[in-house]
C-alpha cells in the first residue's frame, strides 16, 4: 500500500511541473501596428451568367424533391457558376476575369431571391491575380441590389465593401443574364 502511495504522490509531482515554453499562439498587435495603409478601390465590370445553349456558365446542380413556390421562382434550387466577367456589356468585351462560386434560389415568394456566395477573380491588368469575395443576399427582382464583399486575396488582401448590382439584360425564357456591378472596396 505504501509503494502505491509513493508512487500516486510521484505521479502527482511529476505532473504538476510545468516546463516554460518559448511560443506564441496569440498576439494583441493591431492591423495598424504592421503600417499598411488602407485604400479605396472602386471596380466596375459586367458578368454574363448564361444558363442556355451549348456552353453555359453557370448549371443547376441540386434541387428539392418537391414542388415548392412558384414555378418562375425555383426555391432550393442551387447552382454552380462559371461566369466570365468583361469590360463592357457584350460579348466582344475584353474578358478580364471570372466568378467561380454557387447560388441558391432561396425565396418561397413571387420575388425571386437568391443567396450567393461567388469568389471573384481577375485575369488581365494590375489586379491579375486577385479576387473579391462575395457572400450576400440578393433580391433579384430590385432595379438595383447591394451585395457584401466579405473578403479578398493578392491586392484585395483583407477587403471589406459592397457591390451595387444591377440587370443590364435578363431573357425571362432560358434565365440569361449580364449584371452590372459596381464594386466599392477598403482594403491593405
Amino acid at each position: 500500500m505504501e509503494k502505491k502511495s509513493i508512487l500516486l504522490g510521484l505521479g502527482l509531482f511529476l505532473c504538476s511541473i510545468t516546463i516554460q515554453v518559448n511560443s506564441e499562439y496569440h498576439s494583441e498587435r493591431s492591423i495598424h501596428s504592421l503600417h499598411l495603409k488602407e485604400k479605396v478601390t472602386r471596380l466596375h465590370f459586367y458578368i454574363f451568367d448564361i444558363l442556355s445553349g451549348n456552353k453555359p456558365t453557370a448549371v443547376e446542380v441540386a434541387h428539392p424533391n418537391i414542388t415548392v413556390g412558384p414555378k418562375a421562382t425555383p426555391f432550393g434550387h442551387v447552382y454552380a457558376i462559371d461566369d466570365p466577367l468583361r469590360e463592357g456589356p457584350n460579348e466582344s468585351s475584353k474578358l478580364i476575369g471570372n466568378a467561380q462560386g454557387l447560388y441558391l434560389s432561396s425565396s418561397q415568394s413571387e420575388n425571386l431571391t437568391i443567396v450567393m456566395y461567388a469568389d471573384f477573380g481577375f485575369t488581365t491588368g494590375k489586379f491579375k491575380g486577385s479576387s473579391i469575395s462575395v457572400f450576400s443576399r440578393n433580391p433579384v427582382s430590385e432595379p438595383i441590389r447591394e451585395l457584401a464583399v466579405v473578403g479578398g486575396r493578392g491586392k484585395f488582401r483583407l477587403a471589406r465593401g459592397f457591390a451595387q448590382v444591377k440587370t443590364h439584360f435578363f431573357d425571362y425564357k432560358n434565365g440569361d443574364a449580364i449584371l452590372e456591378y459596381n464594386v466599392t472596396l477598403l482594403h491593405y
